[in-house]
């Protein structure tokens, strides 16, 4: 199980801290530790946060433990609100986390000059490329990335096209890129 973008949210506003890479889960778990008096594992946080590839369902008693530090009565609670969310609310965030989308999610990134690239999720910080026009990138090209920054550059940790590594590409350098679910 992997939580949610609103529950990956609501748990990056409650600690003040950004939830980027899977060290961040040592001071939440701190964190909610100190809030509510009860322990949650490290690992434990990293799989419900995407940073863990693990579809182990956790504990009732766990997920209790979140929604309470997180101000829900219990998980059933938070769950229901959860569900009322849309997945898609990403328009107005400056920084989308990969593992916080859900595979089949499309993302238009745009950047200068005239560049646009439509991308997929499909799983394990990976992407595919649906559309590319006056892109290095093409379509079908895997790319391997973690997070994307409005008005930051594009930072793709490997490109595979037809089985084959090329390697890291940026893109956006100058001005950064744009981007929005489809």
């Amino acid at each position: 199980m992997k939580f949610s973008p609103f529950i990956i949210e609501l748990l990056r506003e409650k600690s003040g801290h950004e939830i980027r890479l899977s060290h961040d889960c040592d001071l939440l778990t701190l964190d909610i530790e100190s809030m509510t008096g009860e322990h949650i594992g490290v690992n434990t946080m990293k799989r419900l946060l995407g940073f863990i590839a693990d579809e182990r369902t956790p504990r009732i008693s766990t997920l209790n433990i979140i929604a309470r530090y997180l101000g829900y009565a219990d998980w059933e609670s938070l769950r229901l609100e959860d569900a009322a969310y849309s997945n898609f609310v990403f328009d107005n965030r400056d920084e989308l986390l990969a593992c916080s989308m859900l595979r089949g999610q499309k993302l238009l990134i745009t950047y200068s000059p005239n560049r646009k690239l439509v991308i997929e999720y499909v799983g394990d910080n990976h992407f595919r490329v649906i559309e590319s026009e006056n892109s290095k990138l093409c379509q079908d090209d895997l790319l391997t990335l973690t997070h994307i920054v409005r008005h930051y550059p594009l930072l793709v940790s490997e490109v595979i096209r037809e089985g084959k590594s090329l390697g890291a590409f940026t893109a956006g350098k100058a001005q950064g890129i744009d981007f929005k679910p489809l």
